[in-house]
């Protein structure tokens, strides 16, 4: 985005038309955190502004101030979610790099004659659905874009510790608490502002972590003790959690949340897999640690993306024969598989 480009946002943002913030379908801690800091700071100068997501989120993030106030695209008639688009001059779209990541939503979004700013970090971003595009691949999260953008806009005096905590909780879940995808100092610097503006990182930890169910934490169980694979020949792990798995732990949206990364703490693993049963299709969430890029196997096998260590894509075949196809890749990357961490 050019400083022409901000120049002409900044003329819009301050204008009095109706300003829609939107996220992925299942949006995680940075797409909700992201959407609710933006409105948040649009507040400031401008009134009517909405957070509309494409289904429910996680409830361990129902904590983030103004989360009542977002608008479900799924719980509500299409009649009514269009009046809502189509009275809008603006649109956010954070986290998803093509409106197609909005599922449900998609048609309503394309359909919209607003204006459309993509903030995003993902890959091969979708260059003609935006009008304007902030698009950083090498940035730790959305939320770290959102921060940038505020202060190209020059709104960061706007940043409300409300504000300030849901630009941290987007950071702090797309990098696992600091763990990856944070190796630039500018993504430090953002995060001491934002302690600056009042958030309590200790408060915000247990907030976000320390607030799940027992049900969470006995599916966890359930998930390393029964449904675990370890392929050591391509330091790989699997984990698949069927529809009953779910049922049984009385499966509530977030509780699966994480769960893909744990196996990467055991030494020699370097790539994960959690595959989810949906209805009609499996969710599969691959992370990797290192150099390992496995978003090239969530596109080429799974009509997914994501980034070089995290990725998802989507397979219609059975949990059992989705594992017998990764069975079937690995050994065409065994020798990438196979290094060490430094």
């Amino acid at each position: 985005m050019t400083k022409s480009d901000y120049s002409t946002i900044k003329s819009l943002l301050n204008g009095s038309g109706n300003i829609i913030i939107t996220s992925h379908y299942n949006p995680d801690g940075d797409a909700v955190g992201s959407a609710m800091a933006m409105y948040h700071t649009l507040k400031c100068i401008n009134p009517n502004v909405v957070v509309v997501l494409p289904n429910r989120f996680p409830d361990f993030l129902r904590w983030l101030p103004g989360a009542d106030d977002v608008v479900i695209f799924d719980q509500n008639t299409r009649q009514f979610m269009s009046g809502i688009f189509n009275k809008a001059s603006l649109i956010f779209c954070l986290d998803y790099n093509t409106p197609s990541r909005v599922e449900n939503m998609e048609e309503t979004l394309r359909n919209a004659s607003a204006t459309k700013i993509l903030i995003d970090h993902h890959p091969h971003p979708d260059t003609e659905a935006f009008q304007f595009l902030l698009s950083k691949t090498s940035a730790s999260s959305t939320a770290e874009l959102v921060f940038e953008f505020l202060e190209e806009t020059e709104l960061t005096h706007c940043i409300t510790k409300s504000a300030a905590e849901s630009l941290y909780t987007g950071i702090i879940t797309d990098t696992g608490s600091f763990s990856f995808a944070c190796n630039n100092a500018k993504t430090y610097r953002i995060t001491a502002d934002l302690v600056d503006k009042g958030v309590k990182p200790d408060r915000l930890h247990r907030l976000i972590y320390d607030n799940f169910s027992e049900s969470r934490l006995r599916l966890l169980g359930h998930a390393f003790a029964e449904k675990l694979l370890i392929f050591h020949k391509y330091r790989t792990a699997i984990i698949s959690l069927t529809k009953d798995d779910l049922t049984r732990f009385n499966y509530k949206a977030g509780d699966t949340e994480g769960i893909v990364n744990y196996p990467l703490s055991i030494k020699e693993i370097n790539v994960s897999i959690l595959m989810t049963e949906r209805e009609g299709l499996i969710r599969l969430s691959f992370r990797s640690k290192g150099q390992f890029a496995v978003n090239q196997i969530a596109q080429q096998y799974f009509e997914g993306g994501g980034h070089r260590n995290a990725a998802g894509g989507n397979s219609y075949l059975s949990i059992e024969a989705s594992i017998e196809k990764i069975k079937e890749i690995l050994p065409l990357y065994e020798d990438e598989l196979n290094y060490e961490i430094e």
